[in-house]
């Protein structure tokens, strides 16, 4: 054998020693199968630090709303009946979910209408994993509510504590309490961002007076209740400004003070019931066309408030050119430019108020006294 062959044997082997000593070593420290243990610092758990401090008064008043209220917030579950392209079969598919709330013990639920729309099942979980069948009492969607109704015990209905919106500042903390994305009962924290802010329902009417919050409400979110920092009803979580379509730092709820109005309405009638002034409106579009800036009567309602209080819609000369009658300029002094400024005016009476309308006739302002009556 050369030398260079027996230098290479005897460091070979002494390699294969070497590695064997660390093999044996490592299956040692590792816990193999030959049953060793290791009792070093490094084979233990970490020592718990103790609490330097027991939770805050802000923690845990927040743990205490959130447990409270979780036992009224249900999850929303919306299928519709489809047809299968292939097959013609009748079946239900899942087209939507979301959250709600209870609103007493009768059964009553409050959620968006956007949630429940267009829906032909709809199924509400509880907070005790239990599933009802819905039916839809009513519905309001230029205002983006609906309330349903369950049959379940009362012992398991815990309605939510009403609170106040038209008191409410900027910067004081909200919760949001909902269902993102299909999870279990998850809670979001934040402040009132703004107020009196303005959105668009599915129905295109804007809705007023909205709360503005950086609380997270995500998919799944709509419908439940934003909270007050006492665990109050404040608003109803409804739309997010997003990009994306995730949480971006903007929500906005539909406030209290209009919900305590509408829902009792939708438990009673099914519908809201609109105070109005009796007449028909020409669109806003054929309006503006003619170039005028207001909301033209097109029809006064015989026997009505409007034709009580002498108003006067369009009409036709016997030499079949059209007349105009009064255009309405606006309602207690707050300027009326088109058909959603009127109804938004409108919001703030009930049937039976009496109102201050200011008309254009001809060339002339007016302001005529007019009885609000119920309108659909």
């Amino acid at each position: 054998m050369s030398d260079r062959a027996r230098v290479w044997e005897i460091g070979s082997a002494v390699s294969l020693g070497v590695l064997l000593s660390i093999a044996h070593a490592g299956a040692a420290e590792w816990g193999t199968p030959l049953g060793a243990s290791y009792e070093g610092l490094e084979g233990k758990p970490r020592a718990v630090s103790p609490a330097s401090a027991e939770l805050g008064p802000d923690e845990r008043a927040t743990i205490s709303v959130f447990e409270r209220a979780t036992k009224s917030v249900v999850f929303i579950a919306n299928t519709a009946i489809q047809r299968d392209f292939w097959s013609l079969d009748i079946m239900e598919v899942p087209q939507g979910s979301g959250s709600g709330f209870i609103w007493s013990k009768q059964g009553y639920i409050v959620t968006n209408f956007h949630v429940i729309y267009g829906a032909s099942s709809i199924k509400v979980t509880l907070a005790d994993r239990s599933e009802h069948q819905a039916k839809l009492v009513g519905a309001d969607p230029d205002h983006d509510l609906a309330v349903l109704q369950i049959q379940a015990s009362d012992r398991v209905l815990e309605p939510l504590a009403i609170g106040a919106s038209h008191d409410l500042r900027v910067g004081q903390k909200v919760l949001a309490i909902g269902n993102p994305f299909g999870l279990d009962h998850t809670l979001t924290t934040g402040v009132v961002s703004a107020l009196g802010r303005t959105i668009k329902s599915m129905s295109q009417r804007t809705i007023e007076g909205v709360i503005q919050t950086d609380a997270a409400i995500n998919p799944g979110n709509s419908g439940g209740p934003l909270l007050d920092s006492a665990g109050r009803l404040i608003g109803v979580n409804t739309q997010i400004v997003s990009p994306s379509g995730a949480y971006a730092g903007i929500g906005f709820a539909v406030p209290v003070d209009m919900v305590n109005r509408i829902v009792p309405e939708l438990i009673k009638h099914g519908k809201l019931i609109r105070p109005g002034l009796g007449v028909s409106l020409v669109p806003d579009t054929m309006a503006r066309r003619w170039g005028i800036n207001g909301v033209i009567i097109g029809k006064v309602g015989r026997g009505g408030s409007a034709d009580r209080a002498g108003l006067r819609g369009v009409r036709e000369t016997v030499t079949g050119r059209i007349e105009l009658g009064d255009v309405i300029v606006g309602v207690e002094g707050k300027p009326v430019e088109t058909m959603d400024d009127l109804m938004d005016a409108m919001e703030k009476y009930k049937v039976g108020d009496r109102v201050k309308v200011d008309v254009m006739r001809g060339n002339k302002r007016q302001t005529v006294d007019v009885t609000l009556q119920a309108v659909n």
